[in-house]
């Protein structure tokens, strides 16, 4: 098996992490002798909140459960340092909560070059608002208000979907459109499917 660069793009509530764990899951099985590199910038986010240490994980923990979105200078230098300690040109990785932006995929562009990760496959999880406005309501988390769920939303809609168009145009590169409104075992049926897993 050849390495896999696969970046999840979705809404919130559309299942990215329980996708992308799924997958990491099935890789090792499939290829136990090469490394699975996660990076979810939205859990890292919260573990440096919780660690408290500084200024800027007190700001975070502050910011965290307002639904704000964190500045993509700390994006960056999250994922960037998790490719910087961890990553090779030889181990699967796999990406979820970034690039947000057009600005963001250009970077990350160049840390992919840079680990000579050429071919990309975009698992783009297409879950209608009204769908994940319902699951961001039921889950409980406390940066789900209502208030934040729209902001989100609106963010999503209005900066990170063209970024799905972005990798729709790049060479090497492979959108691939998943039905999000499905069940959590079908999502995942449809994207080993879509990887040919």
């Amino acid at each position: 098996m050849t390495p896999k660069t696969v970046i999840f793009i979705g809404p919130q509530g559309s299942g990215k992490g329980t996708q992308i764990d799924g997958l990491d899951k099935v890789l090792k099985e499939k290829d136990p002798t090469r490394r699975v590199l996660d990076i979810q910038t939205g859990r890292r986010f919260r573990a440096m909140a919780a660690s408290g240490e500084g200024y800027t994980e007190k700001h975070i923990q502050d910011t965290l459960n307002t639904g704000v979105l964190q500045p993509l200078f700390l994006s960056t230098v999250l994922w960037g340092d998790a490719m910087r300690t961890h990553l090779d040109s030889q181990c699967h990785l796999l990406i979820d909560g970034f690039p947000r932006i057009i600005d963001e995929a250009k970077v990350l562009e160049s840390a992919l070059a840079f680990y000579q990760r050429n071919l990309i496959d975009i698992i783009n999880l297409d879950t209608p608002e009204e769908v994940v406005r319902e699951r961001m309501n039921s889950r409980a988390r406390p940066d789900d208000t209502p208030d934040s769920i729209e902001e989100r939303l609106k963010w999503y809609r209005e900066q990170t979907l063209p970024v799905v168009e972005y990798y729709r145009q790049r060479p090497s590169t492979i959108v691939h459109d998943i039905d999000g409104t499905k069940d959590i075992a079908s999502v995942h049926q449809d994207i080993l499917k879509a990887l040919s897993l």
